[in-house]
């Protein structure tokens, strides 16, 4: 049971969205290709969060 559990766990997702949307690090080096793929990461996940959003009004108002 503790391992169909470890699969459900939603903390790691909810990190990496807090890790996404946090100013960078000025210490850490980075370069255009890490910085427009963290972009497009952010882009991706406020289109799914609205996307989920839309579909619980549709499920709800039908």
């Amino acid at each position: 049971m503790s391992r169909l559990a470890d699969y459900f766990k939603l903390g790691p997702v909810f990190s990496y969205f807090l890790r996404v949307f946090r100013k960078p690090d000025p210490t850490r080096p980075t370069n255009v290709n890490l910085r427009m793929m963290h972009g497009i990461n952010r882009i991706s996940i406020v289109m799914f969060l609205i996307c989920i959003l839309v579909m619980l009004y549709r499920a709800f108002i039908r």
